[in-house]
């Protein structure tokens, strides 16, 4: 692999104007810049990118933490947060924990030891250690999606409690009132938030859901699917609320499986809104915000940090909306509007 002194002997000239002509660090003559872009091009010459970091103390390098990359939820944060980072000259390092804290932090450890100028996690959850660990970080950072307890850092989160509000509410307008709760992991804020909201819908209506009607999964369409075989293979709810869509779509394979109609029989609403939730057949309704945005804003708000360290501690809690679809109806009654 050819070095910066290759480069330098093959033009003629020292290295250490090879080097001006690189980093733009002082001003050159045009005959000598075409002889080093020459010298650069005949070669397949690659600057280092660690030497050029340690020079301008920067690697325009944003670190990016998430639990689950196959969960089309964390695809479509991270393209949001790689699209603004992208425009704004910045490249995204992607590291996938598979909702394992110690691979978490070893990936945290990893990007650290890379000197990124920043870095955005979205928390595995139920991990005490990890808030820990990044509060002796002083590399910028924001948290998006699960909040971890005890940090104080930038966040951009959905309203989990109100956004499950809002879907239970929606089902309860509807008539139904044997509504069950598919809810993501115990452990997870997210979950939590989501399930508390459920709650509250049914304390405001008057109505109580026997305690075998909830019942806990992970945040996948398999988690969905299986917990929702439980629910309908006896006395089916008139209507389920899944804590994420991919559990929503778990549950429209279990019903169709069953010779179960949704939304006729069966109404089902999930949470977050991901692109797939529009096309499974019925359209799945949801709850929630442009993942893209959320990636976008969380971006913004790391690369405002990296620019300025000492600005105030920034929390924006993003309100949810009902999106209607195809997958809930009136207790006995037609589809519910599309929208």
């Amino acid at each position: 692999m050819a070095t910066i002194k290759d480069v330098a002997a093959l033009a003629g000239i020292s290295y250490t104007t090879v080097s001006h002509v690189l980093n733009k660090t002082r001003p050159v003559s045009e005959e000598v810049r075409i002889k080093v872009e020459a010298a650069i091009k005949r070669l397949d010459y690659v600057p280092s990118a660690v030497a050029r970091s340690l020079k301008a103390k920067t690697t325009a390098t944003i670190g990016l933490l998430v639990p689950n990359s196959l969960n089309p939820y964390f695809a479509e944060l991270a393209r949001g947060i790689e699209d603004y980072c992208e425009r704004n000259g910045y490249c995204v390092i992607l590291c996938n924990s598979d909702d394992n804290p110690q691979k978490q932090r070893n990936y945290l450890r990893v990007l650290l030891e890379k000197r990124i100028d920043g870095l955005i996690v979205t928390s595995a959850g139920g991990d005490s250690g990890l808030a820990q660990g990044l509060a002796g970080v002083r590399t910028p950072m924001v948290i998006v999606d699960r909040g971890l307890e005890g940090l104080d850092a930038d966040l951009v989160r959905i309203d989990h409690q109100y956004g499950a509000y809002l879907a239970t509410r929606h089902l309860l307008e509807l008539g139904h009132r044997d509504i069950a709760c598919i809810a993501g992991p115990a452990n997870t804020s997210a979950a939590q938030m989501r399930l508390a909201g459920f709650y509250q819908a049914l304390r405001e209506a008057g109505v109580a859901v026997p305690a075998q009607r909830i019942l806990e999964s992970d945040f996948s369409s398999t988690g969905g699917y299986q917990v929702a075989a439980q629910l309908l293979s006896e006395h089916p709810p008139s209507a389920i609320f899944a804590a994420n869509d991919m559990m929503g779509i778990g549950v429209l394979r279990a019903a169709a499986e069953r010779n179960i109609r949704v939304p006729s029989e069966l109404s089902v609403i999930g949470f977050d809104d991901i692109l797939m939730s529009r096309y499974v057949f019925p359209a799945l309704t949801t709850v929630g915000q442009s993942i893209l945005q959320l990636g976008e804003t969380a971006a913004e708000l790391l690369l405002r940090r990296i620019a300025s360290p000492d600005l105030p501690i920034d929390q924006r809690i993003v309100t949810p909306n009902i999106v209607l679809r195809e997958s809930t109806a009136p207790l006995g009654g037609a589809f519910a509007e599309y929208r």
